[in-house]
């Protein structure tokens, strides 16, 4: 068994590593750590896993993890990972990292959205975690950073297009709509309950740092420069994303083009789903899963095209795709863990 280790146990990201985590059948979760609930069984921190697990969090210490683990997921806020992800490579672990400190190639695109980085040197090595797009290279990597809740909603459905040129890369306007636990679990006045229910509402308008991540992948993958308006919104409920894109076509397609491209690109992906004509991604039908619903619709009185994704924020936006990231790396089924049956309500 591979042993397993979770340093942030307790939000809402590493809570659903956790419950992903127990029903694994390759490994063995051997230490959570939480700075505010060390000493405490994670069961008492959340009572629906009474049964699952018997394991106390944990004070963080590098020693303690090392001697534990092999690989370790790091499920903590932005600039903490930095601080200790490199002495566990150097200890020679693998490490899947769910903040934002690893998913940036360029050292000065990171700094100038979040704050200065002390270990800029392991961005040439860290591999961004998108697995449909880069799993042969997840294969060998060491250090994952794992895409954004926002950013996986908005580059599945654009990466194939825009690596077969189809959609003109200055017409990209990426609408998304998340449930509250995107926020985290940190106390916090604008995901109070009484300031969201009822509410509906944008946010960071043009200045989300989700941004530059989306744009540095498909710069990538589009070969030229590519920059999106991209707006999210808060919407009352728990979970899950659901993603608007509009883009002109590059010259006049037909919707089997579309089809065709998707359906090629995602040949034997099985986490993607691509919904039929007369059915539209729904966030209800991806809810405690690792799936991203996709569908399209090729608006031809004005040569537009839009595209919907459906993800939950917490599994194939976060943690979900993590757990995909290690199966890569491990040479384990892809799936293992991860085949959880979507709720029909």
């Amino acid at each position: 068994m591979i042993r397993v280790g979770v340093i942030g146990a307790t939000g809402y990201a590493g809570a659903e590593l956790v419950r992903i985590l127990c029903g694994h059948p390759n490994i063995e979760l051997t230490i959570l750590t939480s700075r505010q609930y060390a000493g405490m069984k994670f069961d008492a921190v959340y009572p629906s896993m009474r049964g699952a697990t018997d394991l106390i969090c944990e004070e963080l210490s590098v020693d303690t993890v090392c001697d534990k683990t092999d690989v370790v997921f790091t499920a903590l806020p932005h600039k903490l990972p930095m601080k200790f992800v490199p002495e566990l490579l150097m200890r020679g672990k693998k490490v899947i990292d769910l903040s934002a400190d690893f998913r940036f190639k360029d050292v000065a695109i990171y700094e100038s959205f979040y704050q200065p980085h002390t270990a800029g040197d392991l961005l040439e090595k860290s591999v961004y975690g998108l697995c449909e797009v880069y799993f042969d290279t997840i294969k060998n990597a060491v250090l994952i950073g794992s895409p954004g809740c926002y950013p996986t909603g908005v580059l599945l459905p654009l990466v194939p297009l825009l690596k077969s040129n189809l959609i003109d890369t200055n017409t990209i306007i990426a609408d998304s709509k998340s449930g509250a636990s995107g926020a985290g679990r940190g106390v916090s006045l604008t995901t109070h309950f009484c300031e969201v229910n009822e509410s509906f509402k944008a946010y960071k308008v043009a200045e989300h740092r989700h941004s530059p991540e989306m744009e540095e992948v498909l710069s990538r993958e589009a070969g030229s420069v590519v920059k999106i308006s991209f707006v999210p919104h808060l919407v009352p409920m728990t979970r899950g994303i659901l993603t608007t894109i509009y883009a002109d076509p590059v010259k006049k397609i037909s919707s089997e083009e579309i089809q065709n491209c998707w359906d090629s690109f995602y040949s034997g992906c099985p986490f993607i789903r691509i919904c039929p004509d007369d059915r539209r991604p729904d966030v209800m039908h991806v809810r405690g899963t690792n799936y991203c619903d996709m569908g399209f619709k090729l608006d031809e009185r004005n040569n537009r095209l839009i595209l919907i994704s459906a993800i939950d924020n917490l599994v194939k936006g976060a943690a979900g795709q993590a757990v995909q990231s290690m199966n890569i790396m491990l040479g384990l089924d892809e799936t293992a863990g991860l085949m959880m049956v979507p709720f029909p309500l």
